[in-house]
């Protein structure tokens, strides 16, 4: 097999795996749903048991231990590597949502609000968000991978990658800022915390329903990481 042909085959076998994750992750989620959501689901959160919430905080490192090892053992060197991870993860979080739709019938639309992530604290946001997100890391794919074919590829430089991690962190605060706030108001980050603390988080978390999200943040952090993608893109063609 020549070189052309091994990675043409390379990219479909994580194309494959990616799908997989995506559909085991639905299945969580559709037996989830069943324990905790029995009328469909909605905000505000059913609240966990701790021994499932710590389940799926394990079931959420392993997701990305996956993918990181996946793309490590793919990738041949760094940046190959790099893309491969944004490969399978964009890919992986397309089809746990096209799943999603296909054995729940849900989202309605793709305005309607999601959990995201546990890690480090919930995540939560509109489906489209991630789903821009993942549109931006397919297109970093696809470049990192086609000027690496050519033999062009140069490394980001540093303000290339303040723009890509700022712009990342700008995006991720707009995840997690409702349930900070959340944290900051119960004391529950105070140098005592108190069960009086973390029943008042629990308290608040029970009753929290999302109104507006940031998409105004949302938009420069993600406008951040194209600028940057862009700027390297235009120095590498020269």
């Amino acid at each position: 097999m020549n070189k052309p042909q091994s990675e043409k085959w390379k990219f479909y076998t994580l194309a494959l795996f990616s799908i997989a994750m995506g559909l085991l992750e639905a299945v969580v989620v559709v037996y989830l749903r069943e324990l905790y959501y029995t009328d469909g689901f909605s905000f505000p959160l059913a609240m966990m048991t701790p021994d499932i919430y710590a389940t799926e905080l394990l079931r959420e490192s392993a997701t990305l231990v996956m993918l990181a090892t996946v793309s490590a053992v793919a990738g041949r060197k760094y940046y190959e590597r790099l893309a491969y991870f944004l490969m399978t993860f964009a890919i992986w979080d397309i089809f746990y949502y096209v799943f999603l739709k296909v054995l729940l019938d849900w989202p309605i639309t793709l305005l309607d609000w999601d959990i995201l992530f546990l890690i480090p604290i919930t995540w939560v946001g509109p489906v489209l968000a991630p789903l821009l997100c993942t549109l931006v890391m397919l297109l970093m794919t696809a470049l990192i991978l086609r000027f690496d074919g050519r033999d062009k590829l140069i490394p980001f430089s540093w303000y290339e990658w303040c723009g890509i991690l700022g712009g990342s962190f700008i995006i991720f605060m707009t995840f997690i800022r409702d349930y900070a706030s959340l944290l900051f108001s119960s004391g529950l980050l105070s140098a005592s915390v108190s069960n009086q603390a973390l029943t008042a988080y629990q308290q608040a978390a029970a009753a929290y329903v999302p109104q507006t999200y940031a998409w105004g943040w949302f938009s420069v952090g993600l406008g951040v990481i194209v600028l940057s993608v862009l700027s390297w893109t235009r120095r590498t063609a020269k």
